[in-house]
């Protein structure tokens, strides 16, 4: 078993399972977890494409689990494990990295949200690239 690997498929199961919980917890999660107050406002009028978003994310979060769970040799292997396993890793990484610094250029502030998200989008990114970089020569 590999445990970077193994933690960020906890780390990605706890994120998607907070997605469902920001659909549950209506307009003020939206509000507290950054989604923005146009998406706030959608799901405060009952519109639907807020909760399809989000559980689309907490979908993707869960597969991303999975990936990294198989990476770890947890359960199966996947398709396409290894060149997941790098995708998955590589999208932390830069949301991490590059989001802050889009939101400067496009004339936006560095609020909460954006600094805290993007460090935790970082450390999970270094977590699985840590699994990754152990595990390479057997994926």
């Amino acid at each position: 078993m590999n445990v970077p690997l193994a933690v960020g498929a906890v780390l990605s199961a706890v994120a998607a399972l907070l997605h469902l919980c920001i659909i549950a917890g209506g307009p003020a999660w939206y509000r507290f977890f950054g989604a923005g107050e146009r998406l706030a406002r959608a799901a405060a009028q009952g519109k639907a494409y807020p909760a399809l978003v989000t559980f689309g994310i907490a979908a993707v979060l869960g597969l991303w689990a999975a990936y990294a769970l198989a990476g770890a040799g947890l359960i199966g292997a996947l398709p396409m494990l290894k060149t997941a396993l790098v995708a998955i890793t590589a999208v932390y990484i830069v949301r991490g990295l590059g989001y802050a610094p889009l939101v400067l250029a496009k004339g936006g502030r560095l609020t909460p949200f954006v600094v805290w998200s993007s460090l935790i989008c970082l450390a999970y990114g270094l977590v699985h690239l840590l699994g990754l970089v152990q595990r390479w020569p057997t994926l």
